[in-house]
């Protein structure tokens, strides 16, 4: 993991392989900031989705239990959003670094859509 050093707090920049491990440990909480619409077409398991347009700091969970990690499509939304929250208050944030597009990358399991029959389907990105 690399770290950014803010004025107002540090960003921590994770690789999709240290999220997943985190999360399959339970040990974060994992916010998608894209549409509804690119969650619905494909999706980490296990995310929560928090658009970036309608997202506020101060409605965000503490992270006494468990960390906040942000991602989106490329990286470029989750970095904005982990920016906005330092300036709202928060210590230390992460995000995903190369977002969803990282993620399918390193060959991760994810949930898209079987465009033959519009269902969800668990896939990598070979599929």
């Amino acid at each position: 993991m690399d770290t950014e050093a803010f004025e107002t707090g540090v960003l921590e920049h994770w690789t999709p392989k240290e999220t997943k491990k985190a999360l399959e440990r339970g040990e974060i909480v994992l916010i998608d900031v894209r549409t509804p619409q690119e969650f619905a077409l494909e999706r980490i398991d296990g995310a929560l989705l928090s658009p970036m347009h309608s997202l506020r700091p101060a409605h965000m969970p503490g992270q006494t239990d468990k960390r906040i990690v942000f991602h989106c499509g490329s990286g470029v939304r989750s970095g904005k959003v982990a920016e906005k929250c330092l300036a709202g208050g928060f210590g230390r944030v992460a995000h995903m670094k190369g977002g969803f597009a990282a993620w399918k990358d390193a060959g991760l399991e994810y949930t898209g859509t079987d465009m033959a029959t519009g269902a969800p389907k668990v896939m990598r990105k070979s599929d």
